[in-house]
């Protein structure tokens, strides 16, 4: 099987974008920005790097068209799924409870708890049991 050969500068320069890429990401981690653009910024430089790995590691950027179309196809149907999948997640009504918690111990049973007895019912015999041992 022959193919495109790379020369070896090309992937020492890959191999450093990728790291500077990774260094991106952790900077970017440590880094507050306004109005909620962490998420989006982290996913920027992912998709950056993803595609450094998938076009030269993988040869795609050499290979043949229907081998670029089976990848473009498979980010289409990728793209399709998280598509549905986050318009599912944002469309929940998530439930919060009254201390505005999502904890464990914060979200209301959906079994019925036992009921205090009411107060005008008799309380249960707590007397000592009478002593009825033979004599």
């Amino acid at each position: 099987m022959s193919g495109h050969i790379s020369p070896t500068s090309t992937y020492f320069a890959i191999f450093g974008a990728l790291m500077v890429g990774t260094a991106l990401t952790v900077a970017a981690a440590f880094i507050d920005f306004p109005a909620q653009l962490n998420f989006p910024i982290a996913l920027a430089i992912a998709i950056t790097k993803a595609t450094l790995v998938v076009l030269f590691f993988m040869h795609v950027k050499y290979s043949s068209k229907l081998t670029k179309l089976i990848v473009g196809v498979a980010v289409f149907f990728l793209g399709i799924m998280l598509t549905l999948t986050f318009s599912d997640y944002l469309s929940r009504g998530w439930f919060t409870a009254a201390t505005r918690s999502t904890s464990a111990g914060a979200i209301v049973s959906l079994t019925p708890q036992p009921q205090p007895a009411p107060a005008n019912a008799p309380a249960p015999n707590t007397a000592p049991a009478p002593n009825t041992a033979p004599k």
